[in-house]
């Protein structure tokens, strides 16, 4: 590969920002980094108004950098991925602190007005997750060595990074060589590593892919954190490429059981899983005929577990493979599935 998965140094703790946020599926940078980095989150701050609450230590920038903060997190994504006007007083305040800025967000932190002086002034970074790496690659389709196992999904916004995460992590405690392979900017600041997929220039998407996850020992394995859908009216695209650079060998189908319609677009109903499983593996097959269906994990977190249980009953009676929820499920029969 011509290109290698984009290098992020964060300094940490963070440090976590919510806006004025009310919606927890507009929160999930900030959800992901506390349950995936814990150890690195010193506490959060929100704007009036907001209703999201981590469970951290309420903290303004001067008292987070007392504390130890020595990065300010944005985890939240406001409509359009753009950064509001009334929150630049805060992001300077954090900067004047002494905190650096991080953002995965599509505004690029230098163009909000006086943070990239202010930011000079203090000698703080400001660190924009999303910006891609120059000069990657078309896809050229060529087989790698290593396994790879892709996370896809009915809709948006439903467990395709905690899967990667949690197949990754399980991996591991069984002594498997296995990597998480990051496509997202809450994935990056977990990681440390890899490309924000949905910045990459549509050509390069599949590209961006290949770099993700590049040529690997036999019995090496990444986990691909999945983007969007291939149903989904606005970033079916992103996901499409991403499917195609990966060339994984297994696909696990990630899927929300009390889900009927695509958040946020109401026209749009979520497709049944056997529907959902043919696109994906013919889409998949285009650059790996030998991919198949290793596994279905399903978003339980807001049934009981008798409902959880019987979804996912249902879930493997339909598809014929394990079906899991990675934060509630024992993984062991996934494994064996996407290692079999």
């Amino acid at each position: 590969m011509s290109a290698t998965p984009a290098r992020v140094v964060l300094h940490m703790p963070y440090l976590l920002f919510l806006g004025e946020e009310t919606n927890p599926l507009k929160a999930k940078t900030a959800f992901g980094l506390r349950d995936w980095s814990a150890h690195d989150c010193i506490g959060q701050t929100r704007l009036p108004g907001g209703t999201i609450d981590l469970g951290l230590a309420e903290l303004d920038p001067v008292a987070a950098a007392a504390a130890g903060a020595r990065s300010l997190v944005i985890g939240v994504t406001p409509v359009g991925g753009r950064i509001p006007a009334h929150w630049s007083p805060l992001l300077i305040a954090a900067v004047e602190a002494g905190l650096d800025i991080v953002s995965g967000l599509h505004t690029p932190l230098e163009s909000v007005p006086g943070l990239a002086q202010a930011a000079l002034r203090s000698g703080v970074r400001l660190v924009d997750v999303r910006r891609p790496p120059d000069n990657l690659p078309r896809a050229t389709g060529k087989r790698r060595s290593g396994k790879r196992v892709a996370m896809v999904g009915t809709d948006c916004a439903l467990g395709k990074k905690y899967t990667a995460l949690a197949l990754a992590r399980a991996m591991r405690g069984q002594g498997v060589d296995a990597d998480f392979r990051a496509t997202g900017q809450t994935g990056i600041m977990i990681a440390g590593a890899g490309i924000a997929v949905d910045a990459v220039i549509a050509d390069f998407i599949a590209g961006a892919a290949e770099c993700i996850s590049p040529d690997a020992a036999p019995d090496h394995w990444d986990l691909i954190e999945g983007q969007g859908s291939l149903f989904h009216p606005a970033y079916a695209g992103v996901t499409l490429g991403l499917l195609h650079g990966s060339q994984a060998d297994g696909l696990v189908l990630c899927h929300d059981p009390l889900r009927t319609h695509l958040v946020s677009w109401p026209d749009y109903p979520v497709p049944g899983l056997a529907v959902a499983r043919d696109l994906y593996l013919q889409a998949a097959r285009l650059t790996n005929p030998g991919a198949r269906l290793v596994g279905v994990s399903l978003n339980t977190s807001a049934m009981d577990a008798a409902a959880a249980q019987e979804a996912l009953e249902r879930a493997e009676r339909e598809l014929g493979v394990p079906a899991f929820d990675p934060m509630r499920s024992p993984l062991d029969r996934a494994l064996a599935s996407i290692m079999g």
